[in-house]
């Protein structure tokens, strides 16, 4: 097994079980056209995310990380005409480039961007009351992600169901002894999910088209 293999098998997921539409397709394109770079999530794992929306039956939802927009598309078709999804978006650029693409994907109504430092987001959406979300998708600076999910969990209620991309880093999370502050924030948020008792999570290795890595998923019990 090998890169090109990884990649090969991903394309005839895609092709066979998540046809492509023009709004998708378009964010893609916009995405590259801009520059952006291309960390977005791959179409079987953006349907995977609609499906857990789906799931929940999220009438909430919140983003940490907006990038173009692509995942944000597929979690907001998940949601009822009245639903809401709200995605945090440090860069200026990426923002601009996501209402765009949603836009187009006629979602503008149920989607709101916020600009700015999640940090200095998140305490804002518990003081508007803008909670509870049903699910939480965090797909930001890897640092953060203690941070990130400590916040996710004020925002949740039981049955919430929280979402953390990019968990594995190509096998790097097992470093103890490993500088790179992407890799200390995953364990540091492995070493409290050790201990937290108001969730039931676990992590899943995949590889795929965007190479080795995996994702973590936790089920809110409680808020106490």
């Amino acid at each position: 097994m090998n890169q090109e293999q990884w990649t090969a098998v991903d394309r005839y997921i895609t092709e066979t079980v998540v046809p492509s539409d023009a709004a998708l397709d378009a964010a893609v394109e916009a995405s590259a056209k801009a520059e952006l770079p291309p960390i977005a999530v791959t179409a079987n794992q953006g349907k995977l995310l609609q499906i857990f929306a789906h799931l929940v039956h999220a009438r909430r939802i919140l983003e940490i990380g907006t990038l173009g927009g692509y995942s944000t598309i597929w979690l907001a078709r998940a949601l009822p005409d009245d639903g809401r999804l709200i995605s945090l978006e440090l860069n200026p650029k990426h923002a601009e480039v996501a209402r765009g693409s949603i836009e187009r994907a006629g979602l503008s109504k149920k989607v709101e961007i916020r600009l700015g430092r999640a940090l200095d987001s998140l305490p804002k959406l518990a003081t508007e009351a803008k909670g509870p979300f049903d699910l939480v998708f965090i797909d930001a600076d890897k640092a953060s992600i203690p941070e990130y999910f400590n916040w996710s969990l004020k925002l949740s209620r039981p049955g919430s169901v929280i979402i953390v991309d990019n968990v594995v880093r190509k096998g790097a999370v097992i470093d103890a002894d490993s500088s790179d502050e992407d890799v200390r924030g995953v364990r540091r948020l492995n070493d409290m999910l050790a201990v937290e008792k108001r969730v039931t999570a676990t992590t899943i290795q995949t590889v795929g088209s965007k190479g080795y890595d995996g994702f973590t998923l936790a089920l809110v019990n409680s808020l106490t």
